[in-house]
């Protein structure tokens, strides 16, 4: 039964990864006075990491997270998404697996840990796309219009991811989270 659960985990990752890419491509708003957007792919990458953990988590927002730029035009982001999208969730889902062991406090059915997790990863998002844009454009100033929406973005997908999981510890569906209400880590 033990390729059983890996197939899963892979069928899993290989949806979040669409989800992830559908979610970059098609819900997007532009960003005033730039050539930058946002979108609420921040939402299914955390999603993603709730659902599968940090490994598989990290590979679907990697993977799904660059594809969506290739996908919707912005290509030249590409690899800077794939690294700033993949350790953003490798952070969330590190520090939830770290925290495990503590008795969670939820808000509104989500535990603390995750929503601090979340936080942890976007800080390091916003931190990401400014280098990363201050090294595409060559200039330190301009990144600082992103900033903003930057945060806006993964505080929108944050209670988007926060609605979404909460709904769903609630279903049968439940047994498929890499980390669960009760503190287990499912292998």
């Amino acid at each position: 039964m033990k390729n059983a659960g890996q197939t899963t985990k892979l069928v899993m990752t290989a949806l979040m990864i669409g989800i992830i890419i559908v979610s970059i491509m098609f819900i997007k708003f532009p960003i005033p006075g730039t050539q930058g957007y946002v979108h609420l792919g921040d939402a299914m990458i955390f999603l993603a990491v709730l659902v599968l953990g940090w490994k598989y988590g990290a590979a679907a927002a990697a993977i799904g997270g660059a594809l969506g730029d290739i996908m919707g035009g912005a290509a030249v982001w590409a690899p800077w998404t794939f690294a700033i999208k993949g350790i953003m969730a490798i952070i969330m889902g590190l520090f939830i697996a770290a925290t495990l062991k503590k008795k969670p406090l939820a808000i509104a059915g989500v535990p603390v840990m995750e929503l601090i997790g979340m936080i942890l990863a976007g800080i390091f998002m916003v931190i990401g796309y400014y280098v990363a844009e201050g090294v595409i454009i060559g200039n330190w100033v301009t990144p600082v219009l992103g900033v903003p929406w930057n945060i806006g973005q993964f505080i929108v997908g944050m209670v988007i991811a926060g609605v979404l999981a909460a709904a769903l510890y609630k279903t049968p569906a439940r047994k498929y989270f890499a980390y669960v209400l009760d503190n287990k880590q499912l292998s």
